[in-house]
């Protein structure tokens, strides 16, 4: 009788536990989905990466990651390129002071193309997928869609990599039918800070197939067309 008497506060403190952290995931999740809802104010930035009119931006994700080089021969030695199967960021948003995942940035194959699409479709595309439903697009900057670091107050910080604008080329539902992503029509790379090749250490044949990964961090704006008014 002492036994279960003893046992059934420690059980009861379990259950309240694990109520209190999934209530705790449930408002985080619900807060971060409301967000996704809500209409976000893009900063004004230069025509050439602003996405045309009849587009919104409905989304922003404080981005942190690494775009990747691979040292190659040129005609005078050898040089950094960007490696393209080598960019990797998370997305973060901001919640009364803490930060929380929401997406996550990457290289893959574009699985659903659209009609924006190139052909042939690029063996790998700019890809970004949720954190709550795996939904995913896939983006390629098109016409020169960029400005340097620098030039406009939208991207301040000389000396980092370009800002741009990407065009959605594919998207896809997740396993459970989540569609956050699918309704990107745009994506705005800002405020970079970071990112650029270095300067060293590539310059003779002997540095051809070195690899480096260099952070930075972004501002991301997704954009969707405007809802039609009822």
């Amino acid at each position: 009788m002492n036994h279960n008497v003893n046992q059934h506060p420690s059980k009861c403190a379990r259950v309240r536990r694990f109520s209190s952290a999934a209530l705790a995931f449930g408002s985080v999740f619900g807060m971060i989905t409301l967000a996704q809802a809500q209409s976000i104010s893009s900063p004004a930035t230069p025509a050439i990466i602003t996405p045309p009119a009849g587009n919104t931006a409905f989304m922003v994700g404080y981005a942190t990651g690494t775009q990747g080089y691979v040292c190659l021969p040129t005609a005078s030695g050898a040089s950094w390129t960007v490696n393209g199967a080598r960019p990797q960021a998370t997305l973060f948003t901001s919640f009364f002071g803490r930060y929380y995942q929401i997406i996550s940035h990457f290289l893959s194959p574009d699985a659903n193309p659209n009609e924006s699409a190139p052909n042939p479709v690029p063996f790998g595309s700019a890809t970004w997928q949720s954190s709550f439903d795996s939904s995913r697009v896939w983006a390629q900057v098109l016409n020169s869609n960029t400005i340097a670091a620098g030039s406009d107050p939208s991207c301040p910080n000389t000396g980092s990599i370009p800002c741009l604008m990407l065009q959605s080329i594919g998207s896809e539902q997740g396993p459970t039918r989540g569609s956050v992503m699918t309704q990107v029509t745009f994506v705005q790379r800002l405020n970079t800070n970071g990112g650029v090749a270095p300067t060293e250490g590539c310059s003779f044949a002997g540095d051809v197939g070195k690899q480096v990964l260099v952070p930075y961090t972004a501002d991301y704006y997704f954009f969707r067309e405007n809802k039609e008014d009822n």
